[in-house]
């Protein structure tokens, strides 16, 4: 059986991945557990998974994580914590050669050149969790890289895609966290309005797979079934699907280099029906799939991420952080949904690039929160 440690096992990532372990008690023990607040749960999956390591962060502090993802022996360590909180327990994982699956944006976006270099040292195997980036790593399993010619990230467009940017401006917090396809929590759905999320994934996708922004594109795929393609020099593309249930990614990393023999989609490989696969109802006589290219003047995000992306640097841990800081102050009313771009903008300009380095990054990232409140309080509010 593999060993995996969770670290963020009560967030909707950990929690998703235990069920797949549960499903699956043949391959997968549970070796740690490390959560933020939610100790009623934490006990509870303690209880079911007598993990050999489990930690709490109101109770252990920070170095909780690390000792779930040193000291609980795993094979595989599924980072899913938010924000910078486990960057010293996954570096730790990754210099000893630890297998990591990284469901953290945060980390990958702003110390992704860093950790990507300490894991080809050690030779440490990075496994992307997110359903576009597996989508990729998947389509590009065997295939040479200097065939690649470009990938695509799809988008769901998020509530305010069919929305005019005089509707987008004054948008309320409600409206931007009804989310039309996914259950993600509020920060991300927030991104997803903004596109933010599609930006910091395309960072993502460089760190992963070594291609600059300019051979990186998304679209905008309403009922996200198709999660990514790779497009080949040949002019081959190939596409992952699958409906939007984040249990399939999961599964494909926990598993790696195998798949699971079976789905939470369906119960039986034998039962499936070939357009239900596709997304569509079960029973239904046909499906599509429509693409559409995203507009850059009524979310101005996607932009942002390029242009730090293409800075290199500590520019990507600015504009995360800077991000975080607006998305903050729209979800307490303090700012209009337009202006969270702003925000951003300013601070990418305003902050000097730094050193390339975890302490730099670190630095950049409170830099970054700092100047971006400076931001928020020169127009009259506060980010809290």
């Amino acid at each position: 059986m593999k060993r995996i440690a969770i670290l963020g096992s009560t967030g909707s990532i950990g929690r998703q991945a235990l069920d797949v372990i549960a499903r699956h008690p043949e391959r997968f023990s549970v070796a740690g557990l490390a959560a933020g607040k939610n100790a009623t749960l934490l006990r509870e999956q303690s209880a079911r998974f007598s993990p050999r390591v489990v930690s709490l962060a109101e109770e252990d502090g920070p170095g909780g994580l690390l000792r779930v993802a040193t000291e609980s022996n795993p094979e595989l360590i599924l980072a899913a914590t938010d924000g910078a909180v486990a960057f010293d327990a996954v570096f730790a994982a990754a210099r000893r050669g630890i297998s990591i699956a990284v469901a953290n944006k945060e980390l990958v976006v702003a110390a992704g050149e860093l950790l990507f270099a300490a894991a080809r040292e050690s030779g440490a195997r990075l496994l992307p969790v997110d359903s576009e980036h597996s989508a990729l790593f998947q389509l590009l399993v065997g295939e040479p890289p200097e065939r690649v010619a470009r990938l695509v990230l799809t988008a769901s467009g998020g509530p305010f895609w069919e929305k005019s940017a005089a509707e987008m401006r004054d948008a309320t917090v409600e409206e931007a966290l009804a989310h039309p396809t996914w259950r993600m929590g509020t920060k991300n759905t927030i991104d997803s309005a903004t596109l933010m999320n599609k930006g910091l994934e395309v960072i993502e996708a460089s760190r992963f797979f070594g291609l600059d922004g300019e051979r990186i594109d998304v679209l905008i795929h309403r009922t996200s079934v198709a999660h990514g393609f790779a497009i080949f020099t040949d002019g081959s593309v190939k596409a992952q699907l699958c409906p939007p249930d984040m249990r399939v990614p999961i599964g494909y990393a926990l598993a790696y280099p195998d798949r699971l023999e079976d789905s939470p989609l369906w119960p039986e490989v034998r039962e499936v029906d070939p357009l239900a696969a596709l997304g569509a109802a079960n029973g239904s006589a046909r499906t599509s799939l429509t693409f559409e290219r995203p507009d850059p003047k009524r979310f101005p995000c996607l932009q942002l991420a390029y242009e730090a992306l293409a800075r290199g640097g500590t520019a990507p841990a600015v504009l995360s952080a800077a991000n975080e800081i607006a998305v903050h102050a729209f979800l307490e009313r303090k700012l209009r949904f337009d202006e969270i771009a702003d925000v951003i903008a300013a601070t990418l300009e305003g902050v000097a690039p730094g050193e390339l380095t975890l302490d730099g990054v670190r630095a950049a990232d409170r830099a970054a929160r700092a100047y971006a409140a400076s931001v928020l309080q020169a127009a009259g509010t506060t980010s809290g």
